[in-house]
């Protein structure tokens, strides 16, 4: 029975390198068989829907694609690419609300498997704060490789101890130490 089904709701950051990531994986995951739900921003659904046509988010009845808004004004060019800064700090603010909405329509739709797991982008974190209130399991992915996994990791050290920001392009101390610490990482990495 459909109603019976896991149901995965996947968010990801709508930037191609983070898109695409979690495309795979909710394929992947339909494959084994759970009912998906992939979740555009409205802005980037309608730059898909203008390059691909409307059947480029025409699913089937266990694949659905949903969309809510990232809080951002109408741009004057509709295919511009957004600033990465912008929306990372809009959908933080505007996207809370209507993800909740979408989270409770979804449960509430009859023949829709009641929400299993939200899978959101790390940089999509709004997405934590919903599903706990809503008590769905929640997980994060990552969309970057491990080498750039650890060094977001190790960046607050990095500046603790004051070896990033450079101080300058010519600053050879700042290089040598950016030199070592990438080493360092490339060591670590070896070793996972």
């Amino acid at each position: 029975m459909e109603s019976q089904k896991p149901h995965a709701v996947l968010v990801p950051y709508p930037a191609q390198g983070h898109v695409n990531p979690l495309m795979q994986l909710a394929k992947l995951l339909h494959s084994r068989g759970l009912h998906i739900t992939f979740v555009y921003t409205e802005y980037h659904r309608d730059r898909l829907v203008r390059a691909k046509g409307l059947g480029s988010i025409q699913g089937l009845s266990d694949f659905r694609f949903e969309a809510i808004p990232d809080g951002l004004p109408p741009s004057d060019n509709p295919d511009a690419t957004q600033r990465t800064a912008d929306v990372c700090g809009s959908t933080r603010k505007h996207s809370v609300a209507p993800f909740k909405q979408l989270l409770i329509k979804l449960n509430s739709t009859p023949d829709i498997p009641r929400v299993t797991c939200v899978i959101s982008d790390a940089v999509m974190s709004f997405t934590v704060r919903v599903a706990q209130e809503l008590g769905i399991f929640e997980v994060q992915f990552w969309t970057a490789s491990a080498c750039g996994l650890l060094g977001y990791n190790q960046y607050a050290e990095l500046v603790r101890r004051g070896i990033v920001p450079l101080k300058g392009p010519f600053d050879l101390a700042s290089f040598k130490a950016h030199h070592f610490i990438i080493m360092v990482l490339l060591a670590v990495y070896e070793k996972l």
